[in-house]
């Protein structure tokens, strides 16, 4: 004779449903815990990544936002430098084509002064300070930051550009007609500097030494773009070819002449874009194997 209903072999320590399906149980292992927030954050790391053109508009606003903020006292700088240069230069050179190296070299020096130095200074900081970092886990393609960063910081250059060629022009009786050709001289010219000074402090492996750098690239540009080519030794004719913003003085300089060469102007002008490509593209590989680190 069988004995009362049978009993429901129910085990008792399986978890709740509840907990199962969340897996946030007491008695969950530290693996399992650690784990659940790596699901999570899974299809957040296959984000897709966005395309170039709205990334690069983002990163420029961002940066030149921060850049108008706590650079302006750095411009300020720049620009008073330039024009004290002129002005120095002013007891030494009467005029000719020796004013307008002068003028055109000391109006692109703005463009180096925050291109150059300062964009150098600013990812050498970045990568010191783990800035990379941030971007890399932002779906944005290297080429948007590193041309973000630069354009904003070669648009930064305009008003203490254009400050510059006006004095200058005044103060060594040049025509104001022709400064027009800054519109496509600093875009160019800053391109060329702007890309050369991320992949400096890309590259250095301390951020002292990007301030370095970026301090040297300065006052190359000040000592082969300002003064008269005709007064250089010839060593530094050859070194004065060999820095990008040579050919954005070029161009500028050419455009004071009673008539100026246009061709010329263009070729010096093709140049600078060629540089910028050049320097860009080293700067955004900079910038991968910076990140990657």
């Amino acid at each position: 004779m069988t004995g009362g209903p049978a009993t429901p072999t129910t085990d008792r320590r399986a978890p709740a449903p509840g907990r199962a399906a969340h897996g946030t149980g007491p008695g969950m292992s530290t693996t399992a815990r650690t784990a659940a927030p790596r699901a999570v954050a899974a299809p957040a790391a296959l984000a897709p990544r966005a395309r170039l053109l709205p990334a690069l508009a983002a990163v420029y606003r961002a940066q030149l936002s921060r850049a108008r903020v706590a650079r302006i006292p750095l411009l300020f700088v720049a620009t008073f430098q330039s024009v004290g240069i002129m002005i120095l230069m002013r007891g030494v050179v009467d005029g000719g084509t020796e004013a307008h190296a002068v003028v055109a070299g000391s109006s692109v020096l703005v463009v180096a002064f925050v291109a150059l130095n300062l964009l150098a200074q600013y990812f050498g900081q970045l990568r010191a300070g783990g800035g990379l970092d941030h971007y890399a886990t932002l779906p944005v393609p290297p080429a948007a930051v590193v041309l973000g960063a630069a354009g904003a910081y070669a648009s930064f250059t305009v008003p203490g550009t254009l400050v510059t060629a006006l004095v200058g022009c005044v103060l060594f009786q040049l025509p104001l007609a022709q400064l027009w050709v800054l519109i496509a001289v600093i875009p160019l010219a800053g391109a060329a500097l702007s890309g050369l000074g991320a992949a400096l402090g890309l590259l250095a492996p301390r951020p002292e030494l990007a301030t370095l750098l970026g301090q040297l690239g300065m006052s190359a540009a000040l000592l082969l773009g300002v003064l008269p080519p005709e007064r250089l030794p010839a060593l530094l004719v050859l070194a004065r070819d060999l820095l990008p913003s040579t050919y954005g003085v070029e161009a500028f300089a050419r455009t004071f002449a009673p008539h100026p060469d246009w061709a010329a102007v263009l070729v010096d002008l093709g140049v600078c874009a060629g540089v910028g490509v050049v320097s860009l593209t080293l700067a955004t590989w900079a910038y991968r194997r910076a990140a990657v680190r």
